[in-house]
């Protein structure tokens, strides 16, 4: 009897925190999507905690009339699709032959990237590479720079290492399969799961990615989704700051404030616009996530 009823208590113990880390996980997206359709003077004033106050869809109105949001939005779609690709490209058959034992000088391959994974040149050296090779103000920057990750590549060698066999390979070599024909007819075709994974992990991190965008970026149109909720950001921090009582008229001191309320409301619309494509995406690969990061998760 102690023994069902410890049982049962653990169960509770366990569905209760459960419970309370899913809401603590939950309640940032959820606050953001009910102050995108609160009144920004609620918004501001902190009056939006539970419920949304007073509905309003103006923020949203305000992104779909911004010609600057759909050009961000068109920018970062482009990165993140084409950024993906190209560090799939890169990433897979690098795995791929270094899980193979009889990759000459493979042990120093392996250090020469763990080594590189932790030290890298630094921002100023690396800005003056990317001066140098004419790459500034490109778009096409965005998609080179950070397309190759040493950490998923490892993660994607582990799979290849585990969970295809070498028989296998052995046994198309055999049958005459060259080189490239076991890469593209049984690694790839066999390794979706591990191609899930490192897809969403790169295609999140260029989505999410603004830092790039702000050092290597000066021109407008090139501007990632995430550049332009940042200047939003900095209009309404300036819109406020320029509030002053003291030189402005009443009129003026509703316009800005106007401002910097709607531009306070449209972040939490803009943050949460952009975070649906990713959102949206997940579900489609969910099946192939969860078992590719359970075999790749030991990176030996």
């Amino acid at each position: 009897m102690k023994g069902i009823h410890s049982d049962k208590a653990f169960t509770v113990i366990n569905y209760t925190l459960l419970v309370i880390i899913t809401l603590i996980i939950l309640y940032p997206l959820y606050f953001t999507v009910i102050a995108s359709i609160s009144e920004p003077y609620d918004v501001v004033s902190g009056n939006v905690v539970l419920w949304p106050k007073g509905f309003t869809l103006d923020s949203y109105r305000q992104i779909f009339q911004n010609e600057e949001i759909w050009v961000g939005f068109r920018n970062s779609v482009a990165y993140t699709v084409f950024g993906t690709l190209m560090s799939l490209v890169l990433t897979i058959p690098a795995a791929y032959a270094l899980s193979k034992k009889n990759l000459w000088g493979r042990g120093l391959i392996t250090t020469y990237f763990v080594i590189i994974m932790y030290f890298s040149g630094g921002l100023l050296p690396t800005y003056l590479v990317v001066r140098d090779l004419g790459l500034l103000n490109q778009p096409y920057t965005l998609i080179i720079i950070g397309s190759f990750s040493v950490y998923n590549m490892v993660v994607a060698r582990t799979y290849y290492q585990s969970s295809i066999p070498e028989s296998l390979y052995e046994a198309a070599e055999i049958d005459g399969c060259s080189g490239f024909g076991q890469f593209f007819r049984i690694a790839v075709p066999l390794s979706k799961p591990i191609i899930a994974v490192i897809a969403l992990y790169y295609a999140v991190g260029r989505w999410n990615d603004f830092y790039n965008s702000l050092v290597y970026i000066t021109n407008s149109d090139y501007y990632s989704l995430q550049q332009v909720l940042r200047n939003i950001l900095l209009e309404s921090q300036n819109a406020l700051a320029a509030i002053d009582g003291n030189t402005m008229s009443s009129e003026e001191m509703v316009y800005f404030m106007r401002r910097a309320y709607m531009a306070e409301a449209m972040k939490y619309a803009i943050i949460f616009v952009s975070s649906l494509p990713m959102l949206l995406i997940y579900p489609l690969v969910q099946k192939h996530f969860v078992k590719g990061v359970m075999i790749g998760s030991v990176k030996g």
